[in-house]
This record gives C-alpha cells, sequence and structure tokens, in this order.
C-alpha cells in the first residue's frame, strides 16, 4: 500500500467523522445493540426474578456444567456468549455501509470523481483504497463497541450479583474472524454497487440483503432452535473469508473507468 492510497483512505475517513449526521447513524445503532438491550436483558434478570421463569428453557440447550450454575449467572452468560456475539455481525456490515455506499457516489455528488481519476493510482488501487477505508471504519466501531458493552455488561453484572462473567472464546472468532470477514464482504459488494448507483440510498439497498443470513441466525438463537459453537463459529469464518477474497478479486477484475463514468 503506497502514500497515495494512504491519502485517500485517510481522505474518506475524515470525511465520515466530520460528518455529524453520518456519524450519529453510524453509532445509534450498535449503541442501541451493545448497550441498551443487554442492559434492559440484565436489570430483568437480576431484579425481576418473576420474569425470568419464562427464560428458563433456554437453559437447556447450554452445556452441562454452565447449567449448574445459579440461574440468573447463566443467562447473563447466555446473554454475553451466545446472543450479543451475532449482533457483531449486524454491527460491522451496518458501519461499513454507511461508508461504503458514499466511497464513489459522494465522489459523484461533490463533483471530485474526475480529480480523483486523475490521481498517480491505477483503478484498482482506488478501490482497494476505498474497500479498505470503510474496512477500517466498520471495524473500528465493532472494537469500540465491544469494549464498551463489556464494561457496561460486566460492571452491571458486578453491582447486581457480585458476579463476574468472563467472555467465551468464541468471542475471539467473532472478533479476529468471522466479523471481519463478512465486513469485507460487505464493503466489497456495496463499493462495487456504489460505482453504479446514482445515490447513497441505492447503494445502501444490498446490505438489507446481506442482514437477511445474520437475523435468520439472530432469531434461531433467541428462539432457542440452535446455539452457534465456537466450532461452528470458526467454519464459517473460514468459509466467509474464503468469500471474500474471491469477491475482492472478482469486483476488482470487473472495475473499469466506463462503469465509474
Amino acid at each position: 500500500m503506497n502514500k497515495e492510497m494512504l491519502a485517500i483512505i485517510k481522505k474518506d475517513i475524515r470525511g465520515i467523522t466530520a460528518n455529524r449526521r453520518m456519524m450519529i447513524s453510524l453509532l445509534v445503532v450498535p449503541i442501541v445493540l451493545t448497550v441498551f438491550l443487554p442492559t434492559v436483558f440484565i436489570l430483568t434478570t437480576y431484579l425481576m426474578p418473576t420474569e425470568v421463569a419464562e427464560l428458563q428453557k433456554l437453559l437447556t440447550f447450554l452445556p452441562e456444567n454452565q447449567q449448574a450454575q445459579n440461574i440468573n449467572d447463566a443467562l447473563a452468560g447466555l446473554l454475553l456468549n451466545y446472543f450479543l456475539p451475532l449482533f457483531f455481525l449486524i454491527i460491522p456490515v451496518m458501519a461499513s455501509s454507511v461508508m461504503a455506499a458514499s466511497s464513489f457516489v459522494g465522489e459523484k455528488e461533490k463533483h471530485t470523481l474526475e480529480t480523483l481519476l486523475y490521481a498517480p493510482l491505477s483503478l484498482r488501487q482506488i478501490f482497494r483504497a476505498k474497500v479498505f477505508a470503510a474496512f477500517l471504519l466498520s471495524m473500528f466501531v465493532s472494537f469500540l463497541s465491544f469494549s464498551i458493552m463489556l464494561i457496561v455488561l460486566e460492571t452491571e453484572v458486578t453491582l447486581t450479583s457480585g458476579s463476574f462473567i468472563l467472555p467465551g472464546i468464541q468471542w475471539l472468532f467473532i472478533m479476529l474472524l468471522v466479523s471481519p470477514a463478512i465486513s469485507l464482504i460487505a464493503v466489497t459488494l456495496i463499493v462495487r454497487t456504489s460505482a453504479r448507483a446514482q445515490s447513497m440510498e441505492d447503494a445502501q439497498q444490498g446490505a438489507v440483503f446481506l442482514l437477511l443470513p445474520i437475523l435468520m441466525l439472530l432469531a434461531g438463537q433467541f428462539t432457542g432452535v440452535m446455539l452457534i459453537s465456537p466450532l461452528a463459529l470458526l467454519g464459517i469464518g473460514a468459509v466467509c473469508c474464503c468469500i471474500a477474497a474471491v469477491l475482492l478479486r472478482q469486483c476488482m477484475g470487473r472495475f473499469t473507468y466506463e462503469m465509474l463514468l
């Protein structure tokens, strides 16, 4: 990666962070998913025991050693290690869609696309720089959300029960493998769509279809139909990495000046 590509990446990231409306749209959903919803669940679990009975059937899907825990701690562990990880498949897709959708559409709207194409970079390098800029921002939002969520959740559990809930190994696979791979898939597809789209709304429509499989997994988790194991996450991450690599190569191969102009 040369200095010119780094300059494009920095320019795109500054363009998003300086836009208050876009920054709010980037942060609202992660805050709701990782702070507000877990807080409601934890307070309901520890402070309203009459409501907990309806959730006890979910504990039967946990490993036997975890079922033997105190019911409140077991439910908190279920939330932390089985429900919340899937939110971190939604967050990078939504975060990356905001920036990726504006990658080339934003250049067209600002009438700076022609200037960008005069840069001493090949079209593939420009495409790669746009992809990496959106990818880095989505990963920053994901890791920031994870840090805030963990601090808030552990503080609430400690204050209400005096115990401490340890994150499971599945978080390692989610944050370092599955989430980055899914984010790269989303960014690549949306940046390519942005090259053809005439508005950000058109470019962002593809993100809805990318979220559907994740929402189905999330529904399966909450209904107790299935709980994704760490081994399954490892397999999903490996498949997603392969898909991301193939998509990035193919999209760059079909990226042309005619497509942009």
